[in-house]
């Protein structure tokens, strides 16, 4: 699944050796400088970040290679990795790295260090808009699953403080689990962008539209902090999920959010793809 290596600058040219140790150099002093300003991870569950920041981003600066992520992007590509600009283009970052559940289920994690849904970071107009570039990656769904899938059969989620077993920030990528797809399919044309409730699978949701065929207009972490009264006071509590809907007006996207102590919104998701067989 992952990208064959290719050229940095002109084809064939490589980058400086003494260049790429000094951009080395910086991204490992970079996961060491911005986990300081983070919560301290117990163990185990630091994981995630550990593995893009000591392995995926430093072989992608060496070799080109993102393993063992299947994909890494850095605003303004290789070339800015040897401007004055390293760090805040590698802070912008991200990753995408394959679940080790399994099948089309990947997840998307920042390069810098961001705990989780309650990062104060997340509600910033400056940072890196992460659902838009799980949308962006969301051909690699695809790739895992071995099929084409349509834009309204995928889904993305953020777990709840409370619901994840990591705590750096990452959001699953998946095709959306059927009972999800058969509401959003049956709610298509009367949600709007309102927050209103809907029953899923048992559990209480607030959903609004969100029109468009890209999210990088939208911010989500904002809008449902926004949007659904005591979220931003207690961001830790709730799962937020975003996923493609085909209205009857054209595509666009549905914003999920729920108070999570249990059970978190990658329940909605399915990782094998059953809806697309």
């Amino acid at each position: 699944m992952r990208p064959s290596p290719a050229p940095d600058g002109a084809p064939g040219a490589a980058p400086p050796a003494r260049s790429a140790r000094r951009v080395l150099g910086l991204t490992l002093a970079l996961g060491a400088s911005l986990a300081l300003a983070a919560t301290v991870a117990s163990a185990g569950r630091d994981d995630l970040r550990l593995i893009v920041q000591q392995q995926c981003v430093p072989d992608w600066i060496q070799q080109h290679d993102p393993a063992p992520c299947e994909e890494v992007d850095i605003p303004g590509g290789t070339a800015a990795l040897f401007s004055a600009a390293t760090r805040r283009e590698l802070a912008a970052g991200w990753a995408v790295l394959a679940d080790r559940k399994g099948g089309a289920h990947l997840l998307l994690i920042p390069l810098t260090t961001i705990p989780g849904i309650e990062s104060p970071m997340l509600l910033e107009g400056g940072t890196t808009n992460y659902f838009a570039a799980a949308w962006k990656a969301r051909a690699l769904i695809a790739a895992a699953a071995g099929r084409a899938l349509a834009p309204d059969q995928l889904g993305f989620a953020v777990n709840s403080r409370y619901t994840r077993g990591q705590d750096q920030l990452h959001i699953h990528m998946e095709c959306q689990g059927a009972p999800l797809h058969a509401a959003l399919l049956a709610q298509a044309g009367h949600l709007s962008e309102h927050w209103t409730a809907l029953e899923i699978a048992g559990n209480r949701y607030e959903v609004r539209r969100v029109p468009g065929p890209s999210l990088d207009p939208v911010r989500p972490f904002e809008l449902l902090a926004a949007g659904v009264p005591g979220a931003r006071a207690d961001m830790a509590a709730y799962t937020l999920v975003v996923a493609g809907v085909s209205f009857p007006d054209g595509p666009g996207f549905a914003l999920l959010a729920r108070h999570a102590l249990v059970g978190g919104g990658e329940l909605l998701l399915d990782g094998s793809c059953a809806i697309a067989r």
